[in-house]
C-alpha cells in the first residue's frame, strides 16, 4: 500500500510540473493555481507515506521516477526533443534508482 501510495504521490507531482509548464509563466493562472494544489496532495501524500518508509528511499524513487517521467510526458506533449543523450541519462537514472532500491543500505529504517 506504501508504494501505491507513493506512485501516487510521484504522478501527482508530475502533474504538477507538468501544469506549470502550461501556464505559461503566470498567464494562464488557473493552471498555475491547479499546480499548487496537485504540489499540495503531493506533499501530504508524502508526509504519510514518511511515517513508514525511509526518506532516502522515499527520495531516491521520488526524484527518479519524476525526472523520467517529466521528460517522456514532455516529449510527448510537448514534442520537446529526447536525443540519445537525453534517453541515456534516463536510463542511468532508472539504474541508478533500481540500484540503490535494490542493494543500498539507504533502504534500511
Amino acid at each position: 500500500m506504501t508504494y501505491l501510495l507513493l506512485a501516487l504521490a510521484i504522478v501527482i507531482e508530475v502533474a504538477a510540473t507538468l501544469l506549470l509548464k502550461a501556464a505559461d509563466g503566470v498567464e494562464k493562472w488557473w493552471f498555475v493555481i491547479a499546480s499548487l494544489v496537485f504540489y499540495a496532495v503531493a506533499g501530504v501524500l508524502l508526509a504519510l507515506i514518511l511515517k513508514t518508509m525511509n526518506v532516502g528511499l522515499i527520495y531516491t524513487i521520488w526524484s527518479g521516477a519524476g525526472i523520467a517521467l517529466v521528460c517522456i510526458a514532455s516529449a510527448i506533449i510537448w514534442q520537446q526533443t529526447l536525443d540519445h543523450y537525453a534517453m541515456a541519462g534516463i536510463g542511468f537514472i532508472v539504474v541508478g534508482t533500481l540500484l540503490i532500491t535494490a542493494k543500498s543500505g539507504v533502504v534500511m529504517q
